[in-house]
């Protein structure tokens, strides 16, 4: 099934997708997120593909929040999750960095997750229990560095806390920042070494539903910002503090909630 999962999503990539790269118009949802024809052909065409795969209840990006919610509710014994186009802002905005994300969960979590980048032609794959891939690579697919001062970030500032935010654009315990835009890859990235640690205040079920397992096979350690037990909350609002080697993840998390508990 992971296979044919892999198949259907660079299928639906290259023909939905990348045909409206840097050629589709772009329009805005109510809460002021983009999105274009191409988000929802991606989405239609990913539908048959997965109802292909597992016949199962389907939970879409592109769907009003009363829909997602009540999918959610209703999806216990399985539930695809599916962002079509993650980072739709790049999308339209020629920035190649932007995914399709498709997560297969069953009681509350994720057992199938498949992020493809296009662009680099990269899929990153795992299925629980069987280890996290890069293109049928192992990840990780290189070391994290040695210490927190050291490390390359990914944080997104605006959904944090107003003081943290201000904290981490002032002082910042490591050694350098980036936010590239597109949350399912961002997760990638961490579980393949290439960011050392994860930082973001607030994703919807399909941002982390296939990137969280991609992290955790390959060995990957995270929370929330308030509660150890990401699984715990809203899945339509769950914060993340994340990183791929315990030591790191360790100094990261008590850095990050020292601070939250100084400014409380």
């Amino acid at each position: 099934m992971l296979a044919g999962l892999i198949e259907g999503v660079k299928r639906v990539a290259h023909q939905e997708v990348m045909p409206r790269y840097l050629n589709v118009a772009r329009h805005r949802k109510s809460d002021g997120s983009l999105f274009t024809q191409a988000d929802l052909a991606a989405q239609e065409a990913l539908t048959e593909e997965l109802r292909a795969l597992v016949d199962c209840h389907f939970l879409g990006e592109e769907m009003t929040e009363a829909q997602q919610k009540a999918l959610w509710e209703a999806g216990s014994e399985g539930l695809w999750c599916v962002d079509p186009i993650d980072g739709t802002s790049n999308f339209v905005n020629g920035i190649p960095y932007f995914a399709v994300s498709v997560a297969l969960v069953r009681a509350g979590r994720p057992v199938l997750g498949v992020v493809y980048d296009p662009v680099a032609d990269e899929c990153f794959y795992a299925q629980r229990g069987g280890g996290a891939f890069l293109n049928g690579e192992p990840l990780p697919i290189k070391e994290s560095v040695g210490t927190l001062r050291e490390a390359i970030a990914e944080v997104d500032l605006k959904r944090l806390p107003r003081e943290l935010a201000k904290l981490l654009g002032h002082a910042p315990p490591y050694a350098s920042q980036r936010n590239f835009g597109a949350s399912t890859l961002e997760w990638c990235y961490v579980a393949a070494g290439r960011f050392d640690v994860y930082l973001h205040g607030g994703q919807k079920l399909w941002d982390y539903a296939a990137g969280s397992l991609i992290l955790e096979e390959a060995g990957g350690h995270y929370c929330g910002l308030y509660e150890d037990d990401f699984w715990g909350n809203d899945p339509f609002r769950r914060s993340v503090i994340a990183a791929l080697r315990p030591d790191l993840f360790a100094d990261w998390k008590t850095w990050i909630r020292t601070r939250l508990q100084q400014q409380a």
